[in-house]
């Protein structure tokens, strides 16, 4: 994690997979759990800001996507 932007979107993202996993184990709905899981871990392993932003956006659209 190299510069401010990436630690902000990190932290975006993070709250809203936070969000996707309580809601997952509460429902007992499994792709809001897995996409929530995702969101949280994806960030520590993609280097570029665009990309990171790219692939939060397409993890957090997938659940609204698989119903």
């Amino acid at each position: 994690m190299g510069n401010t932007a990436q630690i902000i979107w990190s932290m975006i993202f993070g709250s809203i997979g936070l969000g996707f996993f309580i809601y997952g184990k509460k429902q007992k709905a499994f792709v809001p759990l897995v996409a929530g899981i995702a969101l949280f871990i994806f960030p520590y392993f993609i280097a570029n800001t665009y990309i990171l932003v790219f692939t939060g956006c397409a993890i957090s659209a997938v659940p609204f996507v698989l119903k």
